[in-house]
């Protein structure tokens, strides 16, 4: 089957050419870890998910007909890196930015009863489905948690959260269409005990460092899975809290 893979949040017009293009594709996140061998070409100390964007790549090289490749500050300057690598091997790269500060639709999952994981999967789920998600039944609750940040490689560390945690960064530009929004993705509610997340070695360590100074929150980075103390940290802080 042919696929067409991306990283970040690819532009929607790109999107809605390669599918008229492509109808039968499958589009397939490489920024997900999938037990890829690795490509050795990520130096050892670097982001886990640009080393699944890179090593997925190479796992599938023979099934990949086109990578859409966000560069600009809807994603990072090592997505913009990674991408020079496979137009370098020989990959079919189409880059974007995604840009715009226009807010595509109202935030109602962050904000939602949902389970946080199942929180972050409808929200980056739905990237290249286009499809608005029905929020009728979705219950707003008041936060009593916050979790800031991006997609943990460890989509298991969301488990550890209560159901009425309340998703800020740039998970939440994302649900409002605008993965390049730098004010709403500094934007919590001062008074909720958050933690802020950061890939390690991602950029976005300075941000979430900053931020969870700022509002009294608990700061955490993860490099592959996370760890028996950082779920214990994190389990703490949302008791002691």
């Amino acid at each position: 089957m042919q696929k067409i893979g991306f990283w970040g949040y690819p532009a929607p017009n790109v999107v809605r050419e390669l599918k008229s293009s492509y109808p039968n594709a499958q589009w397939v996140d490489l920024d997900i870890d999938f037990g890829a061998v690795d490509a050795k070409i990520i130096p050892d100390s670097y982001c886990k998910i640009i080393k699944n964007i890179i090593n997925n790549s190479f796992e599938m090289e023979n099934e990949l007909v086109k990578i859409v490749a966000p560069i600009g500050k809807d994603k990072c300057d090592s997505g913009w890196f990674a991408s020079q690598i496979l137009k370098d091997n020989g990959f079919e790269v189409i880059e974007t930015k995604f840009e715009s500060l226009e807010r595509l639709r109202e935030v109602k999952i962050c904000t939602s009863n949902l389970p946080l994981f199942d929180k972050v999967n409808t929200i980056m789920n739905n990237l290249v489905i286009g499809r608005e998600v029905d929020t009728s039944n979705l219950v707003q609750t008041r936060p009593q948690f916050g979790f800031w940040g991006v997609p943990p490689n460890d989509l298991n560390l969301l488990k550890l959260f209560p159901d009425n945690t309340h998703v800020y960064g740039w998970i939440r530009c994302v649900e409002a269409g605008v993965p390049a929004d730098i004010e709403l993705e500094m934007s919590v509610d001062e008074d909720v005990p958050t933690v802020f997340y950061a890939q390690a070695f991602c950029a976005k360590c300075q941000l979430a460092k900053y931020l969870a100074d700022k509002y009294n929150g608990l700061y955490i980075d993860i490099d592959d899975v996370a760890s028996n103390s950082v779920q214990a940290k994190v389990e703490a802080f949302l008791r002691l809290r």
